[in-house]
């Protein structure tokens, strides 16, 4: 009887791996394990396949090869460098040039897209259609040709630096780039620059207070004007009362060319102009589908208390259409860093160019140089994604 029992037990109890596989949670935990063990394989057998390839070739892994001379001229710097550095201060010239172009571009192109997208809703039939053309080219030729039209452009159509295009008497337009007047700060001129940057918190604070006042007593205050006048009028009456610690080096034309002053290269315009103009035409479409995602109740209501149209679309419209607009345009200012790589294309030296370009040829390190460029523009787009999901979860709707 004894034995019946336990017979019947045992044939009552399934399996236990069975049981487990059975149990929601704990399969959940199984595939993850077994996933996590399938992906470390796969790159123990890339790594593996690497370093013997490479042991085949004769070449050995390692960084090394950044503290040797890098042997090459950087055309646009805005650091020190000459050709006697090494590729590790070649790489930081890089990094910053493609730091510039990608920060220049986002902020015209964000600019241009909501102007673009505000006017695509535009009820006059003429700039609407001018508008629509513009995106609709825009967005459907490659962005590489539109680097290498605007580069064409100023190289062949700009004059040459004798006949060049003279604006104010100080800034030259030339098929070499823009030259305009530099910039020389003097002793004395650190408190003008901590005078700006005190106009920036003290702007800063006062937005956050009007916007508590307006809250609280629906009074208005002129927060962008008050903002403009104080980050332009204290540095600059700081700047008067230290005594002007600050000259310009004027550039002038000798022999062939401008000598002094600041360059814009035609390499850097194309790259800026061209990834500003292809991105904004994105988007405005991002902006206009934003705007109608709005209920058109909202500006009734609006025109309903006697807001006025401009107002109705900055403090009814505009805030409640970021909420729709700003996951998308995170995308586009991804794409807009990372298309910044065509700038190799046109002979623009960013990160690149020179050590995924130049630095990789010279030294025959291609592993290393592509793990350096390859983690230099994920870098970027972990701190550009991050700055805008923060941005993201400000101005989320708040529930109760």
């Amino acid at each position: 009887m004894a034995s019946e029992a336990t017979t019947t037990a045992a044939s009552d109890d399934p399996n236990a791996l069975l049981r487990l596989w059975r149990n929601k949670e704990a399969r959940s935990v199984i595939i993850q394990v077994f996933t996590l063990a399938v992906l470390f394989a796969f790159l123990a057998f890339i790594i593996d396949n690497a370093v013997q390839n490479l042991t085949r070739l004769g070449k050995t892994f390692s960084f090394t090869f950044m503290l040797e001379p890098a042997g090459y001229d950087i055309n646009q710097r805005l650091i020190e460098y000459t050709s006697r550095d090494n590729h590790l201060r070649a790489m930081f010239v890089g990094i910053i040039n493609t730091v510039l172009v990608a920060g220049c571009g986002i902020v015209l192109a964000t600019i241009l897209g909501f102007i673009f997208g505000v006017l695509r809703l535009s009820k006059n039939w003429l700039i609407n259609r001018l508008v629509y053309c513009f995106i609709e080219f825009t967005r459907n030729v490659p962005v590489l040709l539109h680097i290498l039209l605007i580069h064409g452009l100023i190289v062949h159509i700009m004059p040459v630096p004798r006949n060049a295009w003279v604006v104010g008497e100080a800034v030259f337009l030339t098929n070499r780039g823009v030259i305009m007047p530099k910039p020389i700060f003097e002793d004395g001129f650190i408190w003008t620059s901590l005078a700006f940057v005190a106009a920036i918190v003290f702007a800063w604070g006062f937005r956050r207070w009007a916007k508590r006042a307006q809250d609280a007593t629906g009074k208005i205050y002129p927060v962008f004007l008050v903002g403009l006048a104080v980050i332009i009028g204290l540095p600059t009456l700081v700047l008067f009362v230290s005594g002007v610690p600050l000259s310009w080096e004027i550039p002038a034309l000798k022999g062939f060319n401008f000598r002094g002053g600041l360059v814009m290269r035609p390499e850097f315009l194309a790259l800026w102009l061209a990834l500003s103009f292809y991105t904004s035409a994105y988007i405005a479409e991002i902006v206009r589908a934003g705007i109608l995602a709005v209920d058109w109740g909202q500006t009734e209501a609006a025109y309903a208390i006697g807001i006025r149209p401009n107002r109705t679309l900055q403090l009814v419209v505009i805030p409640q259409a970021l909420r729709v607009i700003i996951p998308p345009l995170t995308s586009q200012y991804l794409n807009l860093t990372k298309n910044s790589s065509l700038a190799i294309a046109i002979g623009y030296m960013d990160i690149v160019a020179t050590i995924g370009g130049i630095s990789l040829m010279q030294t025959g390190k291609e592993m290393e140089t592509m793990i350096i460029v390859l983690s230099i523009y994920l870098c970027f787009s972990l701190v550009i994604s991050s700055f805008m999901n923060w941005y993201n979860k400000k101005i989320k709707l708040v529930e109760r």
